[in-house]
Formats: structure tokens, sequence, C-alpha cells
């Protein structure tokens, strides 16, 4: 007998999306920390992971304060021109919130800044979809430092392997992913295996607003048209 459609469950545990709410406490809570400390920069980043980041706010929480989420929210925290700014000279930040991008709030020296964000690096595995920086081959012959129950993952990977006596053995010369290309998500778990980490989580200085100063350290790449903040 058919199951019945009107027993299917149904799941409550969906999020809600944010609404005007939301967006208010992320405005007021800007607005909170242009008064609670000295400066304010814009920053970019590249390949973000979330619990390094997470490190770094702890690590930093003292005498700062990072703010990630939407771009447009940010702006209109801080001010999108002269006549609404919260601040003097502030909204010179916002046309810099685009793309990867984020707010840091500091009372720590601008050299100092300077220096956490030069040093700042990351090293992990890339995901599917990103870049190779490298060329990976693995030539043919046996893979020791596989265990032989790997062999049917390793084959659903893609690689052109067989058993040998317990071993695990490439027939043929094999290319895990060639430099510039993407990733493919069996390429991204292949690199992985092979402890084989290409992505590096950088946070870059955009620009640098204080009460009587603004600077700019690069500037942030424009948004096309149809990108969302």
């Amino acid at each position: 007998m058919p199951k019945s459609k009107r027993n299917r469950p149904v799941t409550l545990s969906k999020t809600k999306k944010k609404g005007r709410e939301h967006k208010e406490v992320i405005v007021n809570s800007i607005r909170q920390a242009l008064e609670g400390y000295s400066s304010a920069y814009v920053f970019s980043f590249e390949n973000m992971r979330n619990q390094k980041l997470k490190e770094l706010r702890e690590q930093l929480k003292p005498s700062s304060r990072f703010f990630l989420g939407s771009n447009k929210v940010m702006q209109v925290s801080l001010g999108r021109s002269a006549a609404d700014e919260v601040k003097p000279g502030i909204h010179k930040l916002a046309k810099f919130l685009h793309g990867d991008s984020g707010l840091f709030f500091t009372k720590l020296p601008k050299e100092e800044v300077e220096r956490l964000f030069k040093q700042f690096e990351e090293h992990d595995f890339s995901r599917a979809g990103s870049i190779a920086t490298e060329k990976v081959e693995l030539k043919e012959g046996p893979l020791e430092h596989f265990s032989h129950e790997m062999e049917p993952f390793l084959r659903k990977l893609g690689l052109p392997i067989r058993l040998n006596k317990g071993v695990i053995e490439l027939v043929s010369d094999y290319i895990v992913c060639e430099e510039g290309q993407h990733l493919s998500p069996e390429s991204a778990r292949t690199l992985r295996l092979l402890g084989i980490k290409m992505a590096t989580f950088h946070l870059h200085l955009i620009c640098r607003w204080s009460s009587d100063d603004f600077e700019v350290y690069r500037e942030a790449l424009k948004l096309s048209d149809n990108e969302s903040s």
C-alpha cells in the first residue's frame, strides 16, 4: 500500500531569513564600536577559514573587534556619504566594502595592526572549485602510503588503480590537478589524502580611518554589475 502523503514528516528546524531586526542589531553594534575604538579598517580576505578567524578574534578580543556580513548593511552603519555619515570622514570606508571584505575596529597602534595583518597566514587544504597552485602528478607504481582498505575509495576518486598482493598500485601515471585549473571535488579530496595544502588564508588591509586621518593601502576590487554584497 503506498505511503500516505498526509503522513510525510515536516521539519521545523529551518532557519528563518534574517530580517530587519537582525540588520538593526548589526548597525547598532557597528556604531557602538565606532564610539569604543580609536580607528577602523576595511580588510579583504582570501580562502576564508572560519575557525582560524575565530582564533584571531579571541586573540585580539581585549583590544579589537571584527565585523563580517552584508556589505550593504555595514555601509549603512557607517554612512554612505558625508551627509549621512555617523563620524566625520567615516563614509570613506563604506565605498571600499565590496566583495570579500569586512570591518576591523581597534585600539591598537597603526604599526601593530599593519604587522599583525601582514604576518597573518594560515595554510590549509584547498576546496573544490578553488584554483590549483601547482601541478600534481602521481607516477605509475605502488602507492605504499595507502592501506589496501583505501582501494574502493581511491577508485571512486578516479585513480587508475589495482590491488597487487595487498598493495595499491597505479596502473598508469595520473594527474591529480593542473596548475591554474579549478579543482574538482575528486581532486580536492585526493590532495587532502596526499597531505598537500594549496590554500592560504590571507587578510589584506584595504584602508584605515581615524578621527584625524584616512589612508588607503590598496584598491578593493569593484563589484561587477551582477555581484551582490
